[in-house]
C-alpha cells in the first residue's frame, strides 16, 4: 500500500504540473497564448498578452502547483516522495502530456515546489531571483543565476535534495537556452518596473 500511496501521490503532481491558467485565461478570451508573444505558457508573456491580472493568476496558480504536489506527498506518504512530487510538479509544467508537451518554464512551480520541500532553501532561492532580476533588470538572469547556484543551495541545506536538485537546475537552464543566446549577443531586453511590463523580453 505505501509504494501504491507513493506512484500515486507522484502521478497527481505530474498532472497537477499539467494545469495551465494562462492557457485557460487566453482561451477564455479567444486567444492561443502559444501564438501571441513570446508564445510561452508563462506569467512573463502573459503578462504581455493578457495583463497584469492574469499574469498575477498565472504565477499564483503556477506557485500554488508546486505547493500543492509537495504537500500530498508529505501527507499521504514520505518525504522522499514529496521530493519526487517536486519534480514531477515541475516536469509536468515543461512537459505536460495534456498539451502537447509545450508548456512553460518552470520556475514558478519549482519555486513553489522547493519553498514547501524546504523554506529556507526557497526563501535562499527567491532572494537570489530578486537581486539577480533587480541588478540585471532581466528576468531570465533571475532564473538562470539561481539555476546555477541552486545545488549549491541544495548541497548545504537540503542534500538529499541534491540530485534530483541538479536535474532541475539543468533542466531551468535547457528551456532558457534561447534567452542564453540572446544574452549573449545583447539582445535580451530589460524589465520595466515603472510600467510593470515587459518591454519584449522574450522569456
Amino acid at each position: 500500500m505505501d509504494n501504491f500511496y507513493f506512484a500515486l501521490v507522484i502521478i497527481i503532481a505530474y498532472f497537477l504540473g499539467n494545469i495551465s491558467p494562462s492557457t485557460i485565461i487566453a482561451r477564455s478570451r479567444g486567444i492561443d497564448i502559444k501564438k501571441e508573444g513570446s508564445g510561452n505558457a508563462g506569467t512573463t508573456n502573459t503578462l504581455r498578452v493578457l495583463g497584469p491580472k492574469a499574469a498575477l493568476i498565472t504565477l499564483l496558480v503556477d506557485i500554488g502547483k508546486g505547493v500543492l504536489a509537495v504537500t500530498l506527498g508529505f501527507v499521504l506518504s514520505t518525504p522522499t516522495a514529496a521530493m519526487y512530487c517536486a519534480m514531477a510538479a515541475f516536469l509536468g509544467h515543461i512537459f505536460p502530456v495534456l498539451l502537447k508537451f509545450k508548456g512553460g518554464k518552470g520556475v514558478a512551480v519549482a519555486f513553489g515546489a522547493v519553498v514547501t520541500l524546504n523554506w529556507k532553501l526557497g526563501l535562499l532561492s527567491l532572494i537570489i531571483v530578486v537581486l539577480a532580476v533587480l541588478i540585471t533588470r532581466k528576468v531570465s538572469m533571475g532564473s538562470i543565476i539561481v539555476a546555477i547556484a541552486f545545488p549549491i543551495e541544495c548541497y548545504f541545506l537540503e542534500p538529499d535534495f541534491l540530485w534530483l536538485g541538479i536535474i532541475m537546475a539543468a533542466l531551468v537552464i535547457y528551456v532558457h537556452r534561447s534567452n542564453i543566446v540572446r544574452l549573449y549577443h545583447g539582445e535580451e531586453d530589460n524589465i520595466s518596473f515603472s510600467k510593470f511590463k515587459q518591454k519584449g523580453e522574450r522569456k
